[in-house]
């Protein structure tokens, strides 16, 4: 009896400990708190328990109350009331308030009733509670309480998300699952704590789509619009936007009540690397007096950014300092550190002028973007309390982030992340090209490098770059919850929350796949003569995913419910269909440029194919914006993404060119035959008894990098297969980040990779990389590799020498490395006999990405291809 009772009590002391914890909450433990049976009653039997808040409560609570409002509507088709008012309470009740802004909330915590010691002073944080008898003639509350202003509406939004509110109810038409009562289990419900202080989104390059959809339907970029945006960003768990700033975008002026809703709301208002002081770029040009140029102008640019904090006045904002050139143009190359390091100076005591009080006082970040890196390395300095906004190569790749040992900054560092881009070498804007799991593993070297203060990331239109924008919100809150061996999960996840239970696995499976392949080659990018369509059947075989996928996408479409069609085309079938015709339309303009040159009258098939698919893309448009929801969507697709020439978009969709080549009255159309040769055959290697690994052939040895054969994980550690990251299958990464260089020897982590060879000689080991750059000051970055037990071979991954291009200081052959979204790094052996041998990868430096490893065992060398050539035979 007492080992049952002691069992019992260690049981019961986990379950509060584990229930205490604020990270690695699976879905069953986040849904388990809405229940439709029994536990605290919001709506049973067609009756809402009354929603109640203090009348000193924050305006924007008050607000986003009426939105919980709303979702308990559209769950339940019953509407709780609301009333602002503490003296008289219902025998059943909902009470939402924030510590110390709310009446009811402080006089429980006086009364001893709730307890908030685990979320008081907290940044952020909420806390779901049902206390009985909390007042005189209350039965029972169910307490929603947050430690400020957002932890209450995160606590709300959360609550609404448990109960079937999608945050995409509105931007992508989920529909909400429906209950016919739903109740909250009794007890303490949360989500902890941010780990990242600052989340959000930069909406950017917001013409056409965005423009054309907005103009129409709100009248413009005003404060009914960002309504929808800020609730967006208060759904997913941000805090922070960059609003849209192109010409002639102005946040503060364009519709007062922009800056007071969002500050109602708790939505911190920030402005881009080249917008000091919360001035919109395009009010220079409306308000300025002069040239912009600090040299020359310096008064008139301090009274500009003056007149900016002052209408500021007290609203939350993260204020941008320094100084970009005019309209997002570097700065002179003649521009002196001296001069921008004043240019600081003067802004912070703008800052404590108009506040009156220290500058450090109010947060300010400073952006590392582009060229003003290079002046940061050079050793400018800012004041410790301003964070160090780093930023990637506005390709995903970062570059720039702080020493492991880097002693700590009060202002601390940030990144600034893209998942749309306008510039060289290629604008990227039209349909979702980002895996989450290069998403997730670069900010995962960037949390590991103590990089928490601020994430955000431009997003474009916003459209449809949902499903990203919601996992890097999603990671920012709590990137412990995430890592590479649960991140599938997270597609299955979030689809879930779209699509309910049934669908979850099948529909996660889709967008994993059209991410991955998308993200082969950014559609801007496929006017290139890319995908070889005579050597390894490449251009076929993509096709052929891609077609496989649409196929699949289709059919499973019949599954769902009507209900659900509509978000289905935003977030699967769109964006899977539009892809594989623009892959399969490109495709066909190449196969008609090459049968023309032979003079094959197929050519016409192929000219033919290229106008049809040209018109089946507008067609895909022209649904999305007259009928899907009812045409609620008009405008948001219309990005051009057909005829890019150069960096710059076209301004209409352009027809690739195609050769039409006369019939040769001798031949009848049943006599016209395609006659690509395939230069390369495969061609299946014998292989001899006792053969181990991955066999020659062809002239070559190749392998994904996750196929090895073994691996040795010194402590502390740890190769970690990231699944699905890379071009043709899975990535491999050495954990942990933060042991940072390790010395090379025989006894250093390492993959082992078994090959046989079927003669000796000089081969060429290339090793597949994703294209991360140099983010440390360390000079390259260097990994190992040796054949059986030779002495490894030290290998410079970043050997390409730096260049100063339009993206700031960068490797050499980035343009190549982004394109293509790989980086190839060849190293030279010699094998002294045939036969069985073994390829050892070994870990020196932290945060390289393999993704793939061909030898080349013959000076004839291998036939040019996107993806490299496919697997070699496997022999066990």
């Amino acid at each position: 009896m007492k080992l049952t009772k002691t069992l019992l009590f260690v049981f019961n002391l986990l379950l509060f400990i584990s229930c205490q914890s604020n990270s690695s909450i699976n879905l069953e433990e986040q849904q388990s708190y809405v229940k439709t049976n029994s536990g605290f009653a919001v709506v049973n039997n067609k009756m809402a328990t009354t929603i109640y808040l203090s009348d000193n409560e924050f305006v924007g609570v008050q607000k986003i109350a009426k939105k919980f409002q709303e979702d308990i509507k559209r769950v339940t088709n019953i509407k709780p009331d609301i009333i602002i008012d503490e003296s008289s309470l219902s025998k059943s009740a909902i009470i939402v308030g924030t510590i110390g802004s709310s009446k009811l909330i402080d006089k429980l915590i006086a009364d001893k009733k709730l307890d908030v010691s685990s979320i008081q002073g907290k940044w952020e944080t909420f806390l779901i509670e049902t206390i009985k008898n909390p007042f005189e003639g209350v039965d029972e509350a169910l307490v929603i309480v947050g430690s400020d202003k957002r932890g209450t509406i995160f606590g709300m939004f959360d609550m609404s998300s448990e109960m079937g509110v999608s945050p995409l109810y509105y931007w992508c038409d989920v529909p909400v699952k429906k209950k016919q009562n739903v109740f909250i289990a009794r007890g303490s419900h949360t989500k902890g704590t941010p780990k990242v202080k600052y989340r959000g989104i930069f909406i950017n390059d917001e013409a056409p789509s965005l423009t054309n959809w907005v103009y129409p339907k709100f009248g413009g970029f005003n404060a009914k619009f960002y309504d929808h945006v800020f609730e967006l960003i208060l759904r997913m768990k941000g805090n922070y936007l960059w609003p849209a700033m192109w010409q002639p975008r102005m946040f503060y002026v364009d519709d007062a009540q922009n800056s007071i809703l969002a500050d109602e709301y708790g939505v911190v208002i920030g402005t881009t690397h080249h917008e000091p002081l919360t001035r919109a770029h395009a009010e220079w040009g409306k308000f300025g007096e002069g040239e912009w140029n600090y040299n020359s102008n310096p008064e008139n640019l301090k009274k500009f950014w003056t007149e900016a904090m002052e209408r500021l006045d007290d609203k939350e904002a993260l204020v941008t300092v320094g100084m970009r050139g005019d309209g997002d143009e570097a700065m002179s190359e003649d521009t002196a550190i001296e001069t921008l390091e004043k240019v600081v100076k003067d802004q912070r005591q703008i800052i404590a002028d108009v506040t009156g009080k220290p500058a450090e006082e109010t947060p300010q970040l400073w952006a590392l973007y582009k060229e003003v890196q290079d002046y940061y390395d050079r050793g400018m300095q800012v004041p410790d309390d301003v964070t160090l906004l780093l930023c990637d190569d506005n390709w995903g790749n970062i570059r720039k982030l702080p020493a492991l040992d880097a002693e700590p900054r009060k202002g601390g560092y940030g990144i600034y992340y893209h998942f749309d881009y306008v510039g060289g070498p290629r604008n990227y804007k039209w349909i979702n090209t980002t895996q989450i799991e290069r998403v997730w593993e670069q900010m995962h070297l960037a949390y590991e490098h103590n990089v928490k203060d601020i994430w955000i990331v431009n997003v474009g239109d916003i459209k449809p770059m949902e499903f990203p924008i919601n996992f890097f919100l999603d990671y920012a809150w709590d990137p412990d919850k995430w890592n590479a061996d649960n991140l599938q999960e997270y597609y299955t996840e979030w689809s879930e929350q779209q699509f309910g239970k049934e669908y979850a696995k099948e529909i996660g499976d889709l967008v994993k796949t059209y991410t991955k392949y998308n993200a082969r080659r950014k559609h801007e990018l496929l006017n290139i003569p890319v995908y070889s369509l005579t050597d390894f059947n490449e251009a076929d075989n993509m096709l052929a995913d891609f077609k496989t996928l649409e196929k699949k996408a289709i059919e499973f479409k019949e599954k769902l419910p009507k209900e659900y069609l509509d978000a289905y085309y935003h977030l699967v079938e769109y964006p899977i269909v539009a892809s594989a015709n623009l892959n399969e339309l490109y495709i066909a303009a190449e196969k008609n440029k090459l049968y023309a040159e032979k003079g094959n009258p197929i050519a016409n098939e192929y000219a033919q194919k290229v106008k049809d698919l040209y018109v089946k893309d507008s067609l895909l448009t022209k649904y999305y914006h007259e009928e899907l929801a009812g045409g609620k969507w008009n405008g948001i697709m219309s990005q051009t993404h057909i005829g890019y020439n150069n960096w710059q978009q076209p301004r209409f969709n352009i027809i690739p060119e195609t050769v039409e080549v006369e019939l040769d009255k001798n031949n009848d159309k049943d006599s016209i035959v395609e006659d690509v040769s395939v230069s390369n055959s495969i061609i299946k290697p014998v292989i001899p008894a006792g053969t181990k690994g991955f066999v020659e052939s062809n002239n070559y040895i190749s392998i994904e990098a996750n196929h090895f054969s073994s691996k040795t994980e010194p402590e502390p550690f740890q190769w970690k297969v990231v699944e699905n990251l890379g071009k043709t299958g899975s990535s491999v990464i050495s954990l942990p980040i933060k042991e940072g260089r390790v010395a090379l020897n025989e006894n250093s982590p390492k993959l082992s990779y078994n090959v046989y060879f079927q003669n000796k000689g000089k081969v060429k080991v290339y090793a597949y990389f994703s294209p991360t750059i140099n983010y440390s000051t360390r000079e390259g970055m260097y990994y190992g590799l040796s054949f059986d037990d030779e002495k490894p071979t030290q290998v410079n991954y970043d050997s390409d020498p730096l260049i100063f291009n339009y993206n700031g200081k960068v490797p050499s052959n980035w343009d190549n490395n982004v394109s293509d979204n790989i980086k190839i790094v060849t190293t030279d052996f010699d094998i002294n006999e045939a036969g069985n041998h073994t390829l050892n990868y070994y870990r020196m430096d932290e945060g390289l990405v393999l993704q793939k490893i061909v030898i080349e065992t013959n000076e004839k060398g291998i036939p040019k291809s996107y993806f490299g050539p496919p697997e070699s035979t496997f022999s066990e």
